[in-house]
């Protein structure tokens, strides 16, 4: 098992909007696509309160890239994004990792 952890920064303010998105669109797009996600958290002490991590759980890079590679290109999850951003754009920045647990990892 991987790991993949994602944050973004929203646009000042948007970060509701990128909440509502995620709970009433992304979630179960994934669930059509398979994607499983390991936890989101927003921040409550760091550099910027306008941030949502999450992680995703992968058997393999393999089927990161066919799983994900569907789900950026499904009609619905561009339409979606399309309309949520009518207001402006939501995401400032995105970064993102593959982890692999250690040996010593209480998730594997």
């Amino acid at each position: 098992m991987i790991y993949e952890m994602r944050i973004y920064r929203t646009v000042p303010g948007r970060l509701p909007a990128l909440l509502q998105r995620f709970e009433k669109v992304t979630l179960e797009l994934w669930k059509k696509h398979g994607i499983r996600q390991a936890g989101f958290w927003t921040t409550l002490i760091g550099d910027s309160n306008q941030e949502l991590t999450y992680l995703l759980a992968w058997d393999s890079l393999a089927e990161r890239e066919k799983k994900w590679t569907a789900f950026m290109s499904d009609p619905q999850w561009i339409s979606a994004r399309a309309e949520s951003e009518r207001d402006g754009p939501i995401i400032q920045n995105a970064r993102n990792q593959i982890l692999q647990p250690t040996a010593f990892s209480a998730v594997k």
